[in-house]
């Protein structure tokens, strides 16, 4: 029997929820970081390596991917589960961010975005029924509706017309999306920080109908304190019933503190990114290994980690690597990072079951705050 896609919620301490979304490639239990594999691969990282750290569901790229090698392509060779050889869920979005932030020369209209390729600068289109078409053939199991991700700052007339556009855009979206089972489209609710236009983004989106819904046009530059007083009034508009995903978020305490505002779903690329640039996540807070107090350290990154890097190996290790450009130092790194951003999700998903999800992040920013161990 094939699996329907719905979200199970389980239980629930204040507004954080702990449930599961079921899929055509398998569940995510729910609260949910997923890596991001932008152009068909998390970098520096195995599939395999990925999903050892806990990792359920990875993102794909919509805009990256119909650039190269080009969504046909990654059709006829199986869909991106195939090409990349990921057995779990997989999200993509819809390419209106990456379209918005890399192509030459884009240029907007209603009937979507036409933009020169920021690798060749080939001509291309991208509107609601491509989006939809790309996302398909790629085989994702979500898929993100096309929008405009209102910029910051905007002023409440840039905001609402930002919005109403992706309004628009999300009812063309619903329309040339195939429903199949275990597979789900989300909406995206708009409006900037603008309470009445994220009321009116909602209601819209709910009168189209979609299986999830994300908060978009957040972590764009207004901070953490304006992002969540946006999340305090925005989060209780979507249905219960239905995942809520809060888009490209991000610091590990952005991620507690939406948790604690009910969000479900996270992505961002800071994790892999960071282990790019010598940057590791840990419960007391991030630790830059090319600086030189490492390199005398026999201890681990994080003595509470289990991920290779902090098992096997030591900080004065990993510093060597970095000064020396080695690729394992990044491959080590970004592998840590997954691995502690999975470890948090798993805290918070054991925390809410328990009904203690305030104590947990209570302790986690404290510990967080105390900043590194000391060095030897």
């Amino acid at each position: 029997m094939l699996t329907q896609f719905r979200f199970d919620l389980h239980a629930t301490d204040g507004a954080a929820r702990l449930g599961i979304v079921h899929t055509a490639h398998g569940p995510m239990d729910t609260p949910a970081f997923m890596p991001v594999g932008t152009a068909g691969t998390v970098k520096a990282m195995l599939p395999q390596s990925v999903a050892a750290t806990g990792a359920q569901t990875i993102l794909g790229n919509t805009y990256h991917l119909m650039l190269r090698p080009g969504a046909e392509r990654i059709g006829r060779l199986g869909g991106l589960h195939e090409f990349m050889q990921w057995k779990g869920p997989i999200l993509t979005d819809s390419g209106g961010f990456q379209v918005m932030s890399l192509a030459k020369l884009r240029k907007m209209t209603e009937e979507g975005v036409a933009f020169q390729s920021h690798i060749d600068g080939s001509k291309h289109l991208l509107t609601p029924e491509r989006s939809m078409q790309i996302q398909h053939l790629l085989d994702a199991d979500i898929t993100m509706a096309f929008d405009e991700c209102t910029p910051f700052p905007a002023t409440p007339e840039q905001a609402a017309q930002s919005m109403r556009l992706s309004m628009r855009w999300a009812k063309r979206s619903k329309d040339a999306f195939v429903e199949r089972p275990g597979y789900g489209l989300f909406g995206i609710v708009q409006g900037g920080i603008y309470q009445d236009l994220r009321q009116e983004s909602a209601n819209a989106l709910q009168g189209i109908g979609f299986d999830g819904y994300a908060v978009g046009g957040l972590a764009v530059g207004e901070g953490q304190e304006l992002m969540f007083s946006t999340l305090d009034f925005t989060t209780p508009l979507l249905p219960t019933d239905r995942p809520r995903y809060l888009m490209g978020v991000g610091k590990p305490s952005d991620i507690v503190g939406a948790v604690l505002r009910g969000i479900d779903m996270f992505d961002c690329v800071m994790p892999t990114r960071s282990g790019r640039t010598a940057q590791g996540f840990t419960r007391r807070g991030t630790v830059n290994l090319r600086n030189a107090r490492h390199q005398d350290d026999p201890r681990p990154l994080d003595e509470h980690c289990a991920c290779p890097a902090c098992r096997q190996y030591s900080r004065a290790y990993l510093h060597h690597l970095i000064r020396s450009e080695e690729i394992l130092g990044p491959m080590l790194l970004t592998w840590h990072n997954i691995q502690f951003y999975q470890d948090v999700m798993k805290g918070l998903r054991q925390a809410i079951g328990e009904g203690r999800v305030q104590d947990f992040a209570r302790d986690f920013l404290a510990t967080e705050a105390l900043g590194d161990i000391e060095p030897i």
